[in-house]
């Protein structure tokens, strides 16, 4: 009986647990941002980039603080060196030499040295360094989340055109299947010819092979979209926000006329980085003709046996210690840090024209995207009117095809103006959305 229990119970966990591994996902526009901006990968990485300058930092801070090593050795003489004395030293005769041997066959010892740092140029330049390097990677992080979220933005405004475009499809389907059926049945009454019948066919056909180009286009872009959020490609995700009201919601005309100041984009400011790299590299050459002033205290024990006894009592240890002062004065080096010095200062003067022209190209951006954005929503309002006239001549030239008095090919037409017409409509709406969010990148809009 106990055993009947508990197999329920274990069958349940299980399912449990199997649901729980797969996660469903939920997410508006503002939400798949959100979560991107945490999970994407390349936000992860970037983050990363960020704890490691911070450790950079302090590994350069620390470079100026005490330091303090401890050292234990021990020396086996197992065949001690032989040398030679004359033996008239020892009482021997002149002109002679004895054979002797200095030390002991065990020695050993420990030491503890304290060094510190006085005077250093290339220290505090580098300190210097290590800020603009930490600052780098924060700009960079910053500029990596913009283009995850205009990434977000363009692969969710992707899977819901792909999912309007099958919606619309199988509408037309359904319309062309029962007009087609219809016609079908108008010809075998023999009221119409067979070209009529076979020209519907030919758009069904076409209908269907756009709608199975669409379907498959639809789960690749769903599976970009997860990738790009970050979460598993075979996860459960569904979309709430709708297409249309994303595009309405994305026709903000103030934008059109924003002051734009290329020096607060990120680009910008990145480059600004490089500068101040290479500002800091030549310091740091010219920091190199300064001297270099470091302190250091010694404090040690040694001892000395021809048998292995250092662990005992009555072993001897001899101590010592010291204190130093080194003091290092460039004095001449053939001209080898003026070349480096110069070399630094050409760099510098590079990374200033790149500066400048990366502020041109941010201003030439910010009008290209002006622009785009701007034509974007004229095709918007142009192609929602276009698909209002093409709705009403399509059903115009169906109501006179079923009365016979338009040709197959007038109808057949008029029903291709519509089908492109409905996906201008679409394709419009995403570009509204998509050509925001790059002026918003450019203009650096959080």
């Amino acid at each position: 009986m106990k055993k009947l229990f508990i197999i329920p119970l274990f069958v349940f966990a299980l399912a449990a647990q199997s649901q729980e591994a797969k996660q469903i996902y939920n997410f508006s526009l503002e939400q798949a941002i959100s979560h991107a901006l945490t999970n994407n990968r390349s936000e992860i990485n970037a983050g990363r980039d960020i704890e490691i300058a911070k450790k950079k930092k302090w590994e350069t801070t620390a470079m100026g603080l005490p330091q303090i090593n401890g050292a234990v050795n021990y020396q086996d003489n197992f065949k001690l060196q032989t040398s030679l004395l004359p033996a008239q030293i020892f009482g021997g005769p002149a002109g002679e030499f004895a054979e002797v041997t200095f030390g002991t066959k065990h020695n050993g010892g420990g030491s503890l040295s304290l060094t510190q740092l006085i005077f250093d140029g290339s220290y505090i330049v580098a300190l210097q360094a290590s800020k603009t390097y930490l600052q780098f990677y924060e700009n960079y992080k910053v500029k990596t989340d913009s283009e995850v979220k205009e990434m977000i933005i363009n692969a969710y405004g992707n899977v819901l055109l792909a999912d309007e475009s099958v919606q619309i499809l199988q509408k037309n389907k359904v319309i062309l299947e029962k007009t087609l059926f219809d016609t079908d049945q108008t010809y075998k009454n023999g009221l119409i010819e067979e070209e009529n019948v076979e020209q519907l066919k030919i758009t069904l056909s076409s209908v269907n092979s756009n709608l199975n180009y669409v379907t498959r286009l639809k789960e690749i872009s769903m599976k970009m979209l997860k990738v790009n959020l970050g979460i598993d490609i075979d996860a459960a995700l569904t979309l709430s926000d709708k297409l249309e009201l994303l595009a309405q919601n994305n026709l903000d005309l103030a934008l059109k006329s924003a002051e734009f100041d290329p020096k607060g984009n990120i680009n910008y400011l990145i480059s600004q980085n490089f500068v101040d790299q290479r500002n800091l590299e030549m310091k740091l050459q010219k920091s190199k003709a300064l001297p270099t002033l470091a302190a250091g205290v010694n404090f040690g024990y040694n001892s000395f046996g021809n048998t292995f006894s250092f662990f005992n009592s009555s072993q001897r240890y001899f101590n010592y210690s010291n204190l130093g002062i080194s003091l290092n004065v460039p004095l001449f080096s053939s001209f080898a840090r003026s070349a480096r010095t110069q070399q630094a200062k050409i760099a510098l003067e590079k990374a200033k024209t790149d500066l400048t022209d990366a502020e041109q190209k941010l201003k030439l951006g910010y009008q290209n995207a002006k622009s785009n954005y701007e034509y974007s929503i004229e095709q918007y309002n142009s192609s929602k009117e276009n698909l209002k006239l093409a709705e009403r001549i399509e059903k115009k030239q169906q109501i006179k095809f079923k009365e016979g008095l338009s040709s197959s090919f007038d109808f057949t037409e008029a029903q291709r103006q519509l089908y492109t017409s409905q996906q201008s409509y679409l394709q419009t709406m995403v570009d509204v959305i998509s050509k925001k969010a790059a002026l918003e990148k450019v203009i650096g809009n959080k």
